[in-house]
């Protein structure tokens, strides 16, 4: 097993040092807080939707991220044609099924995206992800969002999660009051986080950036997913110390994703693992 906060903590000096291009194609939602979140964690964000400049794009990326909060036919195709490029490059792809299972059209292009573009990860909430597993037929428990936050806890998500992950042989990540992240067979639990967090909009969506922000640093995606869930919900621990509601929190938030320390990661450091 390898020393999993001293990983943490050698993909964010990598990602300080490297300054990684992440292309996002995201929701109008996110836009700024997930710029701002790459920026803070130390690598180079760009939001990216027109097709016609899409080869050009990731050819400058070191991370695609595709989170499909605010869907539209022309942005669907844009994914589908970043994807597939990102996939002939070789650099990692981050699928984010936001609304899966709230409407037909986002549970049909998560499941459209996974068989065509082959993600390296997927992040989403519990009811995200048991949603495309049963669209994929790997779960006879259909699950639906409410809007596009999650209906189900994470434990709820474990066997849907393994399932897909074997299926479309990709890290499988579920995020909740702990943080679930598995390849199938080996599976990391992060206990970081705070109850604040999920009163912020675009949360979920920033975990999926910097999950990507920390794949495009580390070839195994296991760990890059580990480790980049991980250092979010450090980061929203550290934050929630000083914050006073919700909008405090995104302030310091994005002080704590620049200013995390390796002392302070491997004194905050909450998770368990199976099967490595």
């Amino acid at each position: 097993m390898h020393d999993f906060s001293q990983g943490v903590w050698d993909d964010l000096c990598a990602i300080r040092e490297k300054a990684p291009v992440i292309h996002n194609i995201t929701n109008f939602v996110v836009m700024n807080t997930t710029a701002n979140a790459l920026l803070a964690l130390g690598a180079s964000p760009v939001m990216a939707h027109a097709e016609e400049e899409m080869d050009e794009m990731v050819a400058i990326a070191s991370a695609l991220v595709i989170n499909i909060g605010t869907l539209s036919r022309p942005w669907i195709s844009s994914m589908r044609r970043a994807g597939l490029a990102a996939r002939e490059k070789g650099i990692p792809v981050v699928l984010d099924p936001v609304g899966a299972g709230a409407t037909c059209l986002r549970t049909e292009t998560s499941l459209a995206i996974l068989n065509e573009v082959s993600p390296g990860i997927v992040r989403g909430n519990a009811s995200e992800i048991m949603a495309v597993a049963h669209a994929a037929g790997l779960s006879e428990q259909e699950a639906s969002c409410k809007g596009v936050d999650s209906a189900h806890d994470t434990e709820a998500a474990v066997r849907a999660a393994k399932l897909l992950a074997h299926k479309y042989a990709c890290i499988v990540v579920v995020s909740g009051a702990f943080d679930l992240i598995t390849d199938g067979e080996r599976s990391y639990r992060i206990m970081n986080g705070d109850q604040l967090m999920p009163l912020v909009t675009g949360m979920g969506c920033t975990a999926t950036t910097v999950v990507g922000a920390f794949a495009s640093v580390n070839p195994s995606g296991l760990e890059a997913a580990a480790h980049g869930m991980a250092f979010m919900g450090m980061a929203g621990e550290t934050a929630a110390v000083q914050a006073h509601g919700p909008g405090t929190l995104q302030l310091h938030f994005l002080d704590a994703l620049y200013s995390l320390k390796e002392a302070d990661i491997r004194e905050m450091l909450r998770m368990d693992s199976d099967g490595i």
